[in-house]
């Protein structure tokens, strides 16, 4: 649920001066069939807005409990009456995990970006979209880097259902286990996120998200994963 934050800022600015959900998503992905939460905060005020928002999966392997905790956090400063703000974000978290044999923990690099970001939306408010266009720092790994991402949604129906998601690609050296060896082998990153919802109510909804990562958390080459997902927006 990365980065849903640009969804909120597209679509909870034209609805509420503050808005907050809580998600959970079972992911059915391949090796996967864990539960991930996400709680979510978006407050615009006169100058820009702030937005973050905390991932936790469960249940991970032989791990009971939270297996994985991630956050982000991002400020967007209005420049004057233009469609274009500038940005500031940082992205961190860790893991661990356990076996019979032994128990580990890892750390998720630090992340802080900087950049501009571009928003649109139609006149009655039922599609839009953002660009971005970021400088990336990733602690010890990544010390010039730079993002691109994409957002959109589209409400349907008479907003009964949600179209919304977005796309990220980003410069980060990345490495895989092969064999006895740990090797380079990808240079770039791919990750997407699109999410189909709908809403009983304009506080419940129920959907589904298909997480698409191209050389993305560990793993070489594409991944698709599809989740079930209940969302509360307070």
């Amino acid at each position: 649920m990365k980065n849903i934050f640009l969804v909120a800022l597209l679509s909870f600015f034209i609805t509420d001066s503050m808005a907050q959900n809580v998600q959970l998503h079972y992911d059915f992905g391949k090796d996967r069939s864990y539960l991930t939460s996400t709680v979510e905060m978006f407050k615009p005020d006169k100058w820009g807005s702030t937005f973050f928002f905390v991932d936790m999966d469960y249940e991970v392997g032989d791990v009971n409990g939270v297996s994985m905790a991630y956050w982000e956090i991002a400020r967007s400063m209005n420049l004057g009456k233009s469609p274009l703000a500038a940005h500031l974000e940082y992205n961190g978290g860790f893991g661990q995990y356990y076996t019979p044999d032994y128990f580990g923990a890892y750390q998720i690099n630090d992340s802080w970006l900087a950049g501009l970001d571009y928003n649109y939306n139609n006149e009655d408010f039922t599609r839009g979209f953002t660009l971005q266009v970021l400088y990336k720092y990733i602690r010890d790994k990544q010390d010039v880097s730079f993002q691109l991402t994409g957002v959109w949604y589209m409400h349907l129906l008479n907003k009964k259902m949600t179209f919304s998601g977005f796309a990220d690609f980003w410069r980060e050296d990345s490495y895989f286990i092969s064999g006895e060896d740990v090797v380079e082998v990808a240079k770039f990153v791919f990750q997407s996120e699109p999410q189909l919802w709908f809403n009983f109510t304009s506080n419940i909804s129920v959907g589904s998200e298909i997480e698409i990562g191209y050389n993305f958390g560990g793993i070489q080459g594409l991944r698709l994963n599809p989740t079930l997902g209940a969302k509360w927006e307070f």
